[in-house]
């Protein structure tokens, strides 16, 4: 989860102050509760045994960066940590005294260790998610399917040449060393000690082949984390940058620093070769949109217009983009706007993390205004210490989501836009039923 202060604040026009927008309508707020969710977009932990790490939650994991600050309801003392506390591990106290807080801790390690690999279902269950799509490297002890569901990054297919030209912040130096390490692990994959000397015999050795044994481990979508190294502006496509996408391949694929134009060229052409490939695969492709984690985060370059090449682009018609985290920040907006287009999806992921309910509920209300069958509920929960790891903020953000769509759906009630029988089929909609559409899951 990228958690850092909104750099141009919640630009939205929040309708708090309608009817049944504030406090939400309690038949439907039960009932929301009860609805078991697929969870699109989270950073999920895997099991781990005395003394082991798990660092393959994040390709660009943000530890490893100078850190920014957290909005107020990411921060430790905020109250629903509190609830998640008592509600998951029976904590007694309304303080977060130290010695109360090692309590916690021996009662969390207690409930994980009588679990053992079930730890991750256990959470899972007390939260109402039925199924979880994880983001990570690499899946692991207590992840397995159906619950829990593979979604690989592959911004390293995307960037084989040397990105020193491109890696302009220290951010990005960290971020594509990173990536650089990914790359060598699908080459090695693919058999291959280096690079392949021609851009076609890149894609057919290492790109298609690691996409479908992605597509073969389970994998319902792949993710690129591109905002994090470059901006989202993927070109115009075409004949043309092929041809030139061939060349600076063959020019550099040897090594040596590429000039950025044509780094950012190259990129462009592999993007769209990737999203193509896991298109016909059956792949969603989750794109990070909106505002990111460090204090050197390209927020403009993140903005979720600057996709609209690739989402017009009529040979990736056959791609399903979701555009993670809905534009978080400024872009909400645009995102309502851009579920127009008939293969993209967004989830409100990080927005629950980052904000209270009653500001989401504002976004969320807006986007099912425009195009219900295109919002996704997703917690964006992801590793931390002990008393605020990935459960706690899962119960926080889970909390946070249903509440904010409950708030949603109440205030469209009362202003009569739809009835409470509606209200509650667009609940289902948007805490399982789009996502199992989309993902071709079973009911």
């Amino acid at each position: 989860m990228k958690r850092v202060a909104l750099l141009l604040g919640w630009m939205i026009v929040t309708r708090a102050g309608l009817p049944g927008q504030v406090t939400g309508n309690a038949d439907l707020s039960e009932e929301i509760d009860k609805i078991k969710a697929v969870d699109n977009h989270t950073h999920v932990r895997k099991v781990v045994s005395a003394g082991e790490t798990d660092r393959d939650f994040d390709a660009l994991p943000c530890d490893g960066i100078e850190g920014g600050a957290d909005t107020l309801a990411a921060r430790a003392d905020y109250p629903q940590f509190l609830e998640a506390w008592q509600k998951l591990y029976g904590y007694q106290h309304n303080d977060r005294e130290p010695e109360h807080v090692r309590e916690l801790i021996a009662a969390r390690e207690t409930v994980m260790r009588e679990q053992g690999d079930n730890f991750p279902s256990w959470v899972l269950d007390r939260l109402g998610i039925e199924t979880m799509l994880a983001n990570r490297v690499a899946m692991g002890r207590g992840l397995n399917a159906p619950r829990f569901l593979w979604v690989p990054f592959d911004d390293a297919l995307m960037s084989p040449l040397d990105a020193a030209s491109v890696a302009d912040t220290p951010d990005k130096k960290v971020f594509y060393g990173q990536e650089a390490k990914l790359l060598k692990t699908y080459l090695s994959h693919a058999g291959l000690a280096r690079l392949p000397a021609t851009l076609d015999e890149y894609v057919a050795r290492v790109i298609t082949p690691t996409l479908q044994a992605q597509k073969k481990a389970g994998a319902p979508a792949i993710k690129f984390e591109a905002a994090y190294l470059r901006p989202l502006n993927f070109g115009r496509g075409g004949a043309e940058e092929e041809t030139e996408a061939r060349k600076i391949y063959a020019r550099y694929a040897r090594g040596g620093p590429a000039p950025r134009t044509e780094v950012l060229r190259a990129q462009d052409f592999l993007f769209r070769v990737i999203a193509r490939e896991a298109g016909r695969l059956g792949m969603a492709v989750h794109i990070h949109t909106g505002q990111g984690c460090g204090n050197y985060f390209d927020l403009a370059g993140a903005r979720p217009t600057e996709l609209e090449s690739v989402l017009d682009d009529p040979s990736l018609r056959k791609t399903n983009f979701v555009l993670l985290h809905g534009g978080a920040g400024p872009y909400t907006h645009e995102v309502a706007v851009l579920l127009a287009k008939p293969n993209v999806y967004a989830d409100f992921s990080e927005q629950d993390a980052l904000l209270p309910a009653r500001p989401v509920s504002a976004v969320i209300r807006e986007w099912l205004e425009w195009y219900p069958e295109k919002v996704l509920y997703g917690t964006d929960l992801a590793p931390g210490p002990p008393e605020q790891d990935w459960d706690v903020i899962g119960y926080s953000t889970n909390r946070t989501a249903r509440q904010a769509l409950a708030m949603a759906l109440a205030g469209m009630v009362n202003d009569g836009e739809i009835t409470q029988s509606r209200a509650l089929d667009l609940a289902r909609m948007v805490l399982r039923e789009n996502a199992i559409k989309l993902y071709g899951l079973r009911e």
